[in-house]
This record gives structure tokens, sequence and C-alpha cells, in this order.
């Protein structure tokens, strides 16, 4: 939480000594500003939640990129610097923020205190230097290349940003939400900021006329990428309703594989797991118990970690079989096979879902002591039948507060939760 508090708090005094400069100096250049303040707000207003709720407003970073990066307008040099871009991107922001924050739908804070901080960086390093020159004319390679290289620095300066900020909310490793940011810029991010390049280039050549029609491209990635999401959402709701199937049939508690999935979840996001691995293993742990739906004689209670070896390979085997007819990435159904293999053959998520779905079934209904014993029974099955890192993870797990488990239920809580793959890349959301 300490980091929390220090990137807001840089946040703020950038914003409040860029206000005060502003206010202190004037508005240079207004009918600018005012093209590239309504710019922003649009995106805001039309941003959205990602799979993590963290907001996506792709044309409104691209507007705030390219008013930081603006030099010219139609061949005229212009006035406003990086107190003045800070102020009207901060301002323009908050406006277009206050459909969301009045709804509650999406995050505010951090949203707000990366776009500052990111488009800052690159008015800083970019408004005094272009003043000096040291940037060339703009039809020339010499104003060109630095402005790649300054791109590419205010990319990696929002990827940290990004991966500091969900690693103070959520708990996880910081390396791994890293790399998914880092990820995310070869997506979006390298879209949004190519916009926002060619937006201030193409504004200091043609005027402000450059505007709607460079941000046409982007509105139309913007609006794929939402469609994409609502695919992705709807599958996803699809494999959690499959996965309701054995609970329906009477072959499993209410909730047991939700519970199962969001606490494997937790496990493979301390592993250190990356997005794409997550999301296997989300499915598999939803999907881990569907080869009861084949037995003649049901298991009961659903308990397959005290069966025999043999009887759970048999189930294991069955589901992966009715998995792969679902369509669903053959990963899964390797997942969901391998489940009951000897533990050093297994993949890492076979060892995860293996591991939580004994905890989970070993603590169903035991009482309060039943957290503790369970992950006492597992620790003295790491010899052979759970993997000790897994084992050690869980523990870890467990032991955050509830809020930093990315909403895990309490054994025997029969709620689903909202599982979901990251969503990488700054730029998108900040």
């Amino acid at each position: 939480m300490t980091v929390l508090r220090a990137v807001h708090g840089a946040a703020a005094l950038t914003a409040a000594g860029s206000l005060a400069v502003t206010l202190w100096t004037g508005l240079e250049d207004r009918g600018v500003a005012l093209a590239f303040a309504v710019l922003v707000a649009v995106g805001e207003l039309t941003r959205w939640s990602d799979t993590r709720a963290r907001p996506a407003a792709p044309l409104g970073a691209a507007g705030s990129l390219s008013y930081a990066l603006l030099g010219a307008d139609a061949g005229r040099p212009t006035q406003h610097g990086a107190a003045q871009v800070v102020t009207v991107v901060l301002v323009a922001a908050l406006f277009g923020a206050v459909p969301h924050i009045w709804s509650g739908r999406t995050p505010t804070a951090d949203h707000l205190a990366r776009r500052v901080l990111t488009v800052g960086f690159a008015a800083v390093c970019f408004q005094p230097l272009h003043d000096r020159g040291a940037f060339g004319p703009v039809s020339g390679p010499a104003h060109t290349l630095p402005l790649l290289a300054l791109l590419g620095l205010t990319s990696l300066c929002g990827a940290v940003l990004g991966a500091a900020l969900a690693h103070c909310r959520t708990g996880w490793p910081f390396g791994p939400l890293l790399r998914e940011e880092l990820r995310g810029l070869l997506g979006i991010g390298s879209a949004v900021c190519a916009t926002g390049a060619v937006m201030a280039l193409g504004v200091a050549v043609a005027g402000l006329w450059a505007l709607p029609v460079f941000c046409l491209p982007l509105l139309l990635v913007q609006l794929s990428l939402r469609r994409y999401a609502a695919v992705r959402a709807t599958y996803r709701q699809t494999i959690a309703s499959l996965a309701r199937a054995t609970e329906i049939a009477g072959c499993t508690p209410a909730g047991h594989a939700h519970r199962v999935a969001a606490l494997s979840l937790a496990v493979g996001r301390d592993l250190g797991l990356t997005g794409p691995e997550l999301t296997v293993l989300e499915y598999a742990a939803l999907m881990h118990d569907i080869g009861q739906l084949s037995l003649v004689d049901p298991v009961p209670g659903g308990v397959t970690a005290a069966l025999p070896a043999a009887e759970q390979r048999r189930i294991a085997l069955l589901g992966g079989a009715v998995v792969r007819q679902t369509g669903v990435d053959a990963a899964v159904a390797v997942v969901v096979e391998r489940q009951a293999d000897p533990c050093p053959e297994q993949p890492l998520a076979a060892r995860i879902v293996r591991a939580v779905n004994a905890y989970e079934e070993r603590t169903r209904d035991a009482g309060p002591e039943g957290p503790l014993r369970a992950l006492e029974e597992l620790r003295l099955g790491t010899a052979g039948d759970y993997d000790p890192e897994v084992v050690e993870s869980l523990a870890r797990v467990l032991a955050q507060p509830r809020g930093r488990r990315a909403a895990v239920p309490a054994p025997g809580d029969g709620r689903r939760t909202a599982l979901s793959d990251p969503a990488p890349g700054w730029v998108t959301h900040g």
C-alpha cells in the first residue's frame, strides 16, 4: 500500500502543480486545447471495463498522448507547455469519467493516476526539447526517430505503473503482471501509441481537421475489441454453465467447481502463470469433475480425492473426452485428463487443480479446524500425491485477506464468482 499511496501522491502533486502553473500563466492555444479536451473526454465517456474490471479507454489514451507530443498546429508552433498538457488531460478525463464515477462501474483513481503520470512524463520529455528545436522539423527523420524513442519510454513507464498498481491492489506477483502489461504493448497498446503519434504529426501539418480522420481507425479497433470481449464473456459463461452440469446431476455439491476454479486462479497467479495459462487453468478447474457425468454410479458427495488412483484416472480420462467434444482448447482437455496422473508427470495446471480440489473436498463441512487440517494432510501427501510448491502457494493464498484473493469464496459457500483471464496493456487502460 506504500507504493499505491506514493503513486497516487505523485499523481496528485503533478496535477496540482500543473493546474497552479496553468492558472498562473493562462491557457495557450485555446482552440487546440479545447479540441484535444473534447477528444479525451469522448474517449473517457466511451471507455469500458475489461475482464479484470479495469477501465479501458484507447481513444482517450491516444488523444492524451497526441496532445503531449504536439509541437505545431498546421505549421504554426504551439505555445502550450507540459503543465497545460497535464491540466487539459486531467480536466477532460474527469469530465468524461463523471458517468462512470456516478454508476460505480469502473475504478477511477488508479486510472487517472496512471493517465496523469504517463502523460506528464511524455509532455515533460517532449515539450521543453521541442521548444529548443531539439526534435528538428516535423517532416524530417530527426523529429520522427526521437518521437518513437519517447513513445517507447512512455510505454515502458506506463507498463511499470500499471503492474505496480495491480500488485498493490491484488497482491499478485509483480513480475507476471509486468509481463502481461508488456505483452499488451504488442496489441492494442501499439495501435494507441501509433495513433497518438500520427495524430500529433497530422495536426502539426494539416491542423485540427486531422483529429477526426485519424481517430476513425482507432474507433473501429475499439468497437472490434468490445465485440471480442463480449464474445469471450459469452464463451466463459458457456463454460461456467457446462461446469454446473455436475451440480444439476447431483454429482457434486453446489458451487464446488466455481470454488475450485477461483482458488486455482489465485494459486496460479501466486505461482506466476501468464494470462493464457490462467485461462487454461480456469477452464480446466471449472470442468475438472465433468467426467463424473459418465459414471453409472455417482461418487458419494462427488469426493474423488479419496478414490483409488485407477478410478481417479478413469474419471479424469472420461472428463477429458467430454471436454474435447465441447470444442474447448485442447490444452484444457489435457489438464483435465492428467489431473490424476502421478504428480511428477503432471503439467503445473493439473497439479494446481488436483491440490485445490483435494483441499476443497477436505474442508467441505469440516468446521473451523477444517482448513488447517486439510493443509496439513496435503503437506503430508507432498511425498507423492501433491506438488510441495503448489501446496505452499495454496497456504500463502489462504493466508491473504479475503479481498486480495480475487474473491475466493469460503468453503461451503455456494455462490459463484466472476472469473476472468487478465487483459494486459497499459495504454488501453491509462
